[in-house]
């Protein structure tokens, strides 16, 4: 078998099939995706009707792209890039930044806007508080963070000096504000999955959040946080129920909001995200979206081991999945309505359409396959039913090999 750490090594020179076209539009979209592979970010129209895209500009940057967010006036988008990670010729890297783009309000087409900032190591997420003043960065190895001061004109300014040592646990992954503004949660994943080689704790870091400064607040996980992989979280939109995918066990958590300690120590619920807990494949949860409409929540579950059939690597099984799961609206808790193929390898992230009608997930690279096919990379589209089910439509292929993995890829509505 062959873990996550070393399996991006093995893709190299392997290429997706050659893409689909893409759709054509006369009429500029409201909504548009952003999806990138390796430094290149391209936008696309979408056409939520006929779940389809159109490919519009590329812009660059000077090192692979990470992740994104938008600003909350809709007209800027924050991305940061590292020549570290996976993928790169070294683990670490040496080049990170952070950029700001001005989003054209009739298009979404991207200029750069303002300076780029140097960030002290490679950035793994990446997002906005909920009154536009600061842009806040989660870093993995080191477990790390900052805060960075948005100015007036969106351009991004200082970074925010912390007042004392904060404990960012083991292998942070992402960093949000919670809807009222006055905590942040850093979702630490740690290391304990069967195939990683250092072990270490996850945990969902609580901090006070004032004029960008934070304060230590609580530490949530369960005992010593060695069957706890937090990945990321979403925020339920009208009530204060926190949603949670755990990568490393494949389980969403549920919890509640506190407006003391930020969320409650006790998840009020927790779920299973495959179709076959008992699956011995390694398998990965992945990112989490709540339907606009609060009714549904949504995350990936991802296989991603090799393993040797007659001197080649190909994909060893597993389940590459989107689970859906209908919500109760009294009590939050999450009830398992499907998994659907997500008819690619490795759904690293996805979008939900503001009117909850469509998803668009994107896969990070192709995937060798026992029979000598490769499973390209692509985006996904599929239609969201009135009951919350998914239907696939189609795939878009995208030409991504190890070094130039379609990495982070998001929904955005215009202003």
């Amino acid at each position: 078998m062959v873990d996550r750490r070393t399996f991006t090594t093995l893709l190299a020179g392997t290429m997706a099939a050659p893409g689909v076209s893409f759709g054509q539009s006369s009429t500029p979209a409201k909504n548009v995706f952003y999806a990138s592979a390796g430094p290149e970010l391209t936008l696309y129209s979408v056409d939520v009707d006929n779940a389809a895209l159109v490919k519009h500009d590329t812009v660059s940057t000077a090192a692979n792209i990470q992740y994104a967010w938008p600003h909350p006036s809709k007209q800027y988008l924050y991305v940061v890039s590292s020549n570290g990670g996976p993928g790169s010729a070294g683990v670490t890297g040496n080049r990170h930044l952070a950029n700001a783009f001005r989003i054209d309000p009739s298009s979404g087409a991207l200029t750069p806007h303002g300076a780029t900032l140097t960030l002290p190591s490679r950035p793994i997420h990446t997002s906005v508080d909920i009154a536009g003043e600061y842009l806040l960065i989660a870093y993995n190895d080191p477990s790390n963070l900052t805060v960075h001061r948005i100015n007036a004109d969106g351009t991004l300014g200082e970074r925010i000096e912390q007042p004392a040592t904060l404990d960012t646990g083991k292998f942070a992954h992402q960093i949000r504000v919670t809807p009222d503004n006055k905590h942040v949660i850093l979702v630490t994943r740690g290391n304990n999955a069967p195939t990683d080689k250092t072990v270490n704790p996850g945990s969902l870091k609580i901090f006070g959040f004032r004029d960008g400064v934070l304060t230590p607040v609580a530490a949530i996980q369960p005992g010593d946080g060695m069957q706890f992989g937090p990945r990321h979280l979403d925020f339920h939109p009208t009530q204060p129920w926190v949603y949670v995918s755990i990568e490393s066990q494949n389980k969403l958590y549920v919890y509640k909001r506190d407006p003391v300690t930020g969320i409650s120590r006790e998840p009020l619920f927790i779920k299973d995200t495959l179709s076959d807990p008992a699956s011995k494949a390694e398998q990965l949860a992945g990112p989490i979206h709540v339907h606009p409409s609060g009714r549904f929540v949504y995350l990936t579950n991802r296989a991603f081991t090799l393993t040797d059939v007659e001197g080649k690597k190909v994909f060893a099984g597993g389940e590459n999945s989107v689970a859906a799961f209908a919500i109760d609206q009294a009590t939050g808790e999450p009830t398992l309505l499907q998994n659907i193929d997500g008819h690619a390898n490795y759904l690293r992230t996805f979008g939900v359409d503001p009117g909850g009608r469509l998803l668009v997930a994107a896969s990070v690279w192709p995937m060798p396959m026992r029979d000598g096919t490769t499973m390209p990379a692509a985006i996904g589209m599929f239609r969201i039913g009135g009951d919350g089910k998914l239907e696939f439509v189609r795939n878009y292929e995208i030409d991504a090999a190890a070094q130039k993995q379609q990495f982070w890829a998001g929904m955005v509505t215009l202003a």
